[in-house]
């Protein structure tokens, strides 16, 4: 099972359940490297946990030589097991250095992974998960959050793996000297534990809240970097100003009370820590006194090479266990970011049930029709039916909407009744104030939203029977909001179709009324665009956008609004353009300008999701309804 797909399936539920899927989805990746890197901390972890049974060892044979004088015989055995001692940190030394090499292709390679998942998770997102997410706070999943789990996977759980081993071999050590000592570190142990519950505790809810106010302040700066121009027209710095403060307030909160909580575990810690070492010296020194009985495996009395290690040993545990404390923030820190990584890759996909594909078609003299992988001038839907039998019906672009109802939410209906037919070749026209419902009918259209009740038909076929992709790439769309990505002009224009040549994309260029300007442009086609097209107008943009659906050449065009950024004198031009663009092709305009719109077969005046005129441009005047005030200006859309 691949990584994707264990993160897809499974849903953390809790702090334990995140980590535990962290590591499942980290072996997923690595199943061979993973646990050899393991091996490695382990192994140097235990490395270090050895010297004080040396150290006491050979305590033993200098107590032994200075009672007998027998130095001779003594120096070939400390020799021995010292030089056995620097083989092993020897060893260990190779094998920190392995495993921190490991642990950099590790981390890197599931941050790479990670974030394809989610950015190819996010491309089957539905349009509602956009419209209703911060764009600021979903790059935070990208950034901060990735950036607190490369943490956790390249530094705390490392230290977090060798300080368990050198704490549970130590502790077997301690066992091995002195039971009445590993007791009473065990009891020292346990209240560092409480302690780093419950202040871990604490930091771990804030942690997470700092993460989601983190995503917040970001999406808040996203959207005034957005709005600059308009901020500085209106004179809206200050309250901007304001406006921040209080989201960089709740930020500031958050992390406060995450870090107050954390670092707070330190100092507690190393005291508990400092006061056990003398406890344990202290009791020690009694039992040296007393010439207690040692209970013990190694059987050997209490002696000063008992207390000496152990006094060692102690110093080792509480510092492994200080160690793992002072992880704990980047720890829940860690887990905050993969819970909230992990709760964007288990959003629903859009879901896409359709069967019905579009396919290149040839039309044989007698009308029948057959496909083929040759990209030709005709398309058709390719059908299978239940019998085993595939029809095909050409792409001509007649869509029906029949009595269609739609809310966005549940209670709440925007559309009411909606019935319109647009037959191949026709122009139709949707007017009426914002909030109306026109932009919501095209998105009915290209199914961003499904509908509630009714039906939409595309060439007869239902298009809930239409793959998704299929139906969007008959369909060209020029939004009143334009978007141009990092790259070239041509390269701009060409994503309306990957496999357009330059000269299609001059051509669409030309039929749009853009190619006057980008011929001026410092290196024509191929400028180079920055920042949504930064250096360029509001009015090339909206072309380049046009210029960007001609080439895509569908039989169905949404313009909506599509030269609503475009002068008076531009519009002419485009006009002209969008005229022998829309020849021939099935087109549903949305405009605020009626001059645009005069020559549409079917204008419909909308008002409060319903429908309340329908007709030609002539047939509206007649009626001096709704249109006929619009148009003559008795009042305006707002």
């Amino acid at each position: 099972m691949s990584g994707s797909e264990v993160m897809k399936k499974e849903k953390p539920k809790a702090k334990l359940g995140t980590f535990l899927r962290l590591i499942k989805t980290l072996y997923s990746y690595y199943p061979v490297l993973l646990p050899v890197t393991a091996f490695c901390f382990i192994f140097t972890a235990a490395v270090s946990s050895i010297p004080p049974l040396f150290f006491q060892q050979v305590i033993l044979v200098i107590d032994d030589s200075i009672h007998t004088g027998d130095w001779a015989s003594a120096m070939p055995i400390i020799l021995s097991k010292l030089s056995i001692l620097a083989l092993f940190y020897l060893l260990a030394i190779i094998s920190i250095t392995i495993s921190r090499q490991l642990i950099v292709v590790i981390t890197q390679g599931f941050l790479y992974r990670i974030r394809r998942a989610m950015f190819d998770g996010m491309q089957e997102l539905p349009i509602r998960y956009f419209d209703t997410h911060k764009h600021g706070d979903i790059m935070s999943y990208y950034t901060n959050d990735t950036d607190t789990m490369r943490q956790l996977i390249s530094e705390s759980l490392p230290m977090l793996l060798q300080s368990a081993v050198i704490v549970l071999t130590v502790f077997f050590i301690m066992l091995y000297f002195c039971v009445w000592l590993t007791l009473l570190v065990v009891v020292g142990v346990i209240a560092m534990l409480l302690v780093t519950r419950k202040l871990g505790g604490g930091s771990a809810r804030y942690f997470k809240r700092q993460q989601k106010s983190l995503g917040e302040v970001e999406g808040f700066i996203q959207e005034m970097m957005n709005g600059q121009r308009v901020i500085k027209v209106f004179n809206h710095e200050t309250q901007a100003e304001a406006d921040f403060a209080r989201v960089n307030d709740v930020l500031y909160e958050d992390s406060y009370r995450a870090n107050a909580h954390a670092n707070m575990l330190g100092p507690i810690i190393i005291n508990i820590g400092n006061v056990l070492y003398v406890l344990v010296a202290m009791l020690g020194g009694l039992l040296l006194i007393a010439k207690a009985p040692n209970l013990a495996l190694s059987g050997l009395p209490i002696g000063i090479d008992i207390v000496v290690p152990f006094l060692n040993m102690t110093k080792q545990f509480t510092g492994n266990v200080n160690t793992v404390a002072q992880q704990v923030n980047s720890i829940v820190m860690g887990l905050a970011g993969a819970e909230r990584v992990f709760a964007l890759m288990d959003e629903e996909p859009e879901t896409d049930n359709g069967y019905v594909t579009l396919v290149n078609a040839k039309i044989q003299p007698d009308g029948t029709i057959t496909e083929t992988t040759e990209r030709t001038s005709h398309w058709a839907w390719r059908h299978p039916h239940s019998d085993g039998t595939v029809t095909y019906t050409p792409l001509a672009g007649d869509v029906i909407l029949d009595h269609v109802d739609f809310s966005y939410e549940d209670g709440n209906p925007v559309l009411f009744d909606i019935t319109v037919h647009a037959k191949p070749g026709q122009k139709v026209a949707f007017v009426g104030a914002t909030g109306a419902g026109k932009t919501t009918i095209t998105n009915l259209i290209n199914r961003f939203y499904d509908i509630s009740d009714g039906k939409i038909r595309y060439d007869g076929i239902n298009i809930n029977k239409i793959k998704k992709a299929d139906l969007r790439r008959s369909l060209g769309i020029v939004l009143q909001d334009t978007n141009l990505f990092s790259g070239t002009v041509i390269d701009n224009i060409r994503y309306g179709r990957l496999d357009a040549t330059d000269e299609e994309c001059i051509a669409a260029a030309k039929l749009a009324g853009a190619d006057d300007f980008i011929t001026r442009l410092p290196e024509g086609y191929q400028t180079v665009l920055y920042g949504n097209g930064a250096n360029l107008s509001q009015g090339q943009r909206q072309l380049i956008a046009i210029a960007r659906a001609a080439v895509a050449d569908p039989p169905v065009m949404i313009l909506d609004e599509a030269t609503s950024s475009i002068d008076t004198r531009t519009e002419a031009i485009v006009q002209r353009g969008m005229d022998q663009l829309m020849k021939g092709r099935t087109v549903f305009v949305i405009a605020h300008r009626l001059s645009t719109i005069m020559n549409s077969d079917v204008i419909i005046v909308l008002d409060h999701g319903r429908i309340i005129e329908r007709g030609s441009h002539d047939e509206l005047i007649a009626k001096r309804g709704t249109y006929y005030r619009l148009y003559t200006g008795a009042f305006e859309l707002e």
